[in-house]
């Protein structure tokens, strides 16, 4: 039974309003989208992740869950998670302009009314 895998260099920020799981998730998914991390590689299980990184297993298992969604990793039976490879990152072709015309990200105020009802003001 081969019992290596890769590490990500994952340095956490526990004073960030970026929460644990959504650290490790990029930090991972950079490390894999540009090949420090091999495809078919396995990533440490949650549990040794979640003891190396001083945080709950339940944080890793969020960040491993969102990094199998954009199919950078699959669980193979017995083998843990896996990197499943490069994968192509989304671009702005052509889209750069339909993205500022729609004032993204958009700069609002929510308020509400006298009765309570949410008023969105564009701040634009």
């Amino acid at each position: 039974m081969d019992t290596r895998f890769a590490l990500p260099m994952i340095a956490l920020d526990r004073g960030s309003r970026v929460p644990l799981h959504r650290q490790i998730y990029e930090q991972a998914a950079y490390a894999i989208r540009s090949g420090v991390i091999e495809h078919g590689t396995r990533l440490p299980s949650t549990r040794l992740m979640a003891k190396l990184l001083e945080v709950s297993r339940n944080t890793v298992l969020a960040a491993y869950d969102n990094l199998a969604a954009d199919g950078l990793l699959r669980g193979q039976q017995g083998s843990g998670m896996r990197v499943n490879g490069k994968t192509r990152e989304l671009t702005l072709f052509g889209l750069r302009g339909v993205i500022q015309a729609a004032g993204y990200p958009a700069r609002t105020l929510a308020i509400e009314d006298p009765d309570k009802n949410p008023l969105y003001l564009n701040l634009r």
